[in-house]
């Protein structure tokens, strides 16, 4: 279905078309790009409710600011869809998230209005001063930059070491921070209560407009007048505020909160702010979801809701007439609060992603035991670890390529140490839409290398409950599971727990001539394989491996002495991964075989749905069973280590 922009928004290609208007027609083209968004995100899916809350933030500035040129960093990218429109992709906009269409997170290779590339929190004040820090450097002076942070995102450490040193440095950088007490979901921890401070203060408030106002007349006068106005500023914050400003404190000038859907306001106050010199911080108080009802009311709902009627607001899911299986998070969910009944020790613990990892089930039930600790995957680790130390069982989930961020504190503080940290890595292999910031390529790699840790994958429901089970039993140490983001393939899921062996495989299927060895969910795609290549009277072996680390010998000595032809499959990258851990078992003990190893290439996989990500990637169910047929035909492939 073709969605036909208003009359004002169809006239803007670029932003300089933007320009062009008169101040104020500009709350008109608000309320079309905000209708805009609604239609087309209705009827395609994406993320919704953080692109409603800067629609007036996103057209001032782009209306004040000379974009490209002035560049401006969204962070994390949820909420750049406006963005997106006003820089010309408002026609190829019903391709969002799409398989050859654009990204749904600012991209540098789509735009050059796309400043830097994001996907993950907390990065753009970083990006910002490094490009303020450049443009000081080449005596570009005319140049702005400017890094739209949510409260949610100010949570991450890296966003605090970005003020710390932007504070001493002098160059032209405005944060604006969009206050909305969200992430995805509701904001914890003590900025939220600072913040919620700030813009409760009725005496502060009283002053805020006027203060910002004479500041920027005053500093155009010169360097003392600047000084003077300066400190009357830091006077008047010191006097109203309870307590001392964060943002002064680190050598910001602090100007908030003002009303960030006021569009008029924010151009006339970006505006001033574009003359007044050094690091500044605008606070713009927003609401997610703002001008849809429904998303203002429930924002986590509404984040990114996928197909809905925008008139009824009834969010469209598919009416099945059997029971479905479940996702894999919440077996996730519901099983640890299962595991969590019957061992006082286990803790739950998320950075920030309680509805997406389903830990809100057990931070309902057990509200003493479950963190939410803020986008800080460094500190949930170690929090973590510290837990550990007393005895504790935490299980510490973060989605796989939101892990990659705390890296060493997996080693330093868990893996040195041995500490029975449980990692559930969500959203492991190729995640779907997000697209290549969000997929979880790496971590077979990444963690099998790290001395202490096992490192495991379920390929069903039951699995991962039996995984979890074992994982907090005495004496297991540092423990990952991984698994994919959606549903699994067990509707009757929840049995009676089982301990696993650790490094113990299983076999799925005997067979002749060629052996499939797999690791994980994608290990379901072999199982479609083996049934298609049976009716064709090709009869592979499956082996269902369950630990990349430690390995299972005696398994993998059972196949090289039986098979020639081999085949592994996992949906994480090839290079180091457990393709590798099996070819290098192959060379170490004199084993010859060939060995066709399929995963994710040695590239940037883009966005697209799963499947069709697999497919594109060749080990999907038909790419294994043309593998097989290859193999059994005596053709090489590329892929193929003798």
């Amino acid at each position: 279905m073709q969605v036909e922009a208003g009359p004002l928004l169809q006239q803007i290609n670029y932003p300089s078309d933007l320009r062009k208007l008169n101040p104020n027609e500009l709350e008109e083209v608000c309320r079309e790009l905000r209708q805009f968004i609604v239609d087309i995100v209705s009827v395609n899916g994406g993320h919704f409710a953080a692109s409603l809350g800067v629609v007036e933030l996103t057209v001032a500035l782009h209306y004040v600011l000379n974009t490209p040129h002035d560049q401006v960093i969204f962070d994390v990218g949820h909420q750049a869809y406006g963005h997106k429109i006003l820089t010309g992709r408002r026609k190829m906009f019903h391709t969002n998230r799409i398989l050859g269409g654009i990204s749904g997170f600012p991209k540098r290779s789509e735009s050059e209005y796309d400043a830097f590339g994001v996907g993950h929190s907390s990065t753009s004040i970083s990006a910002a001063l490094g490009m303020a820090v450049a443009s000081e450097y080449k005596g570009e002076q005319d140049r702005q930059h400017v890094a739209v942070i949510g409260d949610g995102a100010l949570t991450g450490g890296m966003a605090f070491e970005a003020l710390n040193h932007a504070g001493i440095e002098k160059s032209n950088l405005l944060v604006i921070l969009n206050d909305n007490c969200m992430s995805i979901d509701p904001n914890v921890g003590a900025m939220k209560e600072y913040l919620t401070s700030i813009t409760t203060s009725r005496s502060y408030n009283k002053f805020r407009d006027d203060l910002i106002a004479v500041l920027a007349k005053i500093s155009k006068n010169g360097p003392d007048a600047y000084g003077w106005a300066k400190k009357l500023e830091q006077s008047i914050k010191g006097t109203l505020l309870k307590n001392a400003n964060l943002f002064e404190s680190l050598n910001f000038r602090y100007f908030g909160p003002v009303d960030g859907h006021d569009v008029t306001k924010l151009t006339k106050t970006i505006e001033d702010l574009k003359h007044i010199p050094g690091p500044k911080l605008l606070h713009a108080v927003t609401v997610k979801g703002k001008g849809y009802a429904l998303a203002e009311k429930d924002q986590t709902t509404w984040h990114a809701p996928g197909l809905f009627d925008k008139i009824t607001g009834e969010i469209k899911k598919s009416v099945l007439d059997k029971p479905q299986p479940p996702k894999y998070q919440d077996v996730f969910g519901h099983t640890l609060v299962e595991l969590a009944e019957a061992n006082d020790k286990i803790m739950g613990i998320t950075p920030a992603m309680p509805s997406g990892s389903s830990l809100n089930i057990m931070m309902k039930a057990m509200p003493d035991r479950a963190f939410d600790v803020g986008i800080a995957e460094q500190h949930a680790v170690t929090f973590s670890a510290g837990l550990a130390t007393q005895g504790l069982v935490p299980f510490c989930n973060i989605y796989s390529s939101f892990m990659q961020r705390a890296y060493d504190q997996v080693i330093h503080d868990v893996a040195l140490q041995k500490l029975n940290v449980v990692f559930c890595l969500d959203r492991a292999g190729l995640v779907g839409a997000d697209g290549p910031t969000h997929h979880g390529a790496y971590d077979i790699v990444y963690m099998r290398c790290v001395p202490n840790l096992v490192v495991s994958a379920p390929m069903n429901e039951e699995e991962l409950r039996n995984l979890m089970y074992t994982a907090q039993l005495p004496n297991m140490g540092p423990f990952v599971i991984r698994y994919p983001r959606g549903a699994g393939v067990m509707v009757d899921w929840k049995r009676p727990f089982v301990k696993l062996g650790i490094g113990k495989g299983r076999k799925l299927h005997d067979g002749e001539e060629v052996a499939i060895l797999t690791f994980g969910a994608i290990g379901n795609e072999a199982a479609k394989a083996v049934q298609i290549l049976n009716e064709e009277g090709i009869y592979p072996a499956h082996y269902d491996l369950r630990f990349a680390k430690p390995l299972d010998e005696e398994l993998l000595h059972e196949v090289f002495k039986k098979f020639r032809k081999v085949i592994t499959v996992e949906d994480g990258c090839i290079m180091g991964g457990v393709g590798t851990a099996v070819l290098e078992f192959m060379a170490d003990h004199g084993y010859g075989a060939n060995l066709v190893r399929l995963g994710i290439p040695d590239d940037v996989v883009e966005h697209g749905e799963q499947a069709e990500l697999w497919k594109i990637c060749g080990y999907d169910a038909s790419s294994i069973v043309i593998q097989v047929k290859k193999l059994t035909a005596g053709i090489k492939t590329d892929t193929m280590v003798s």
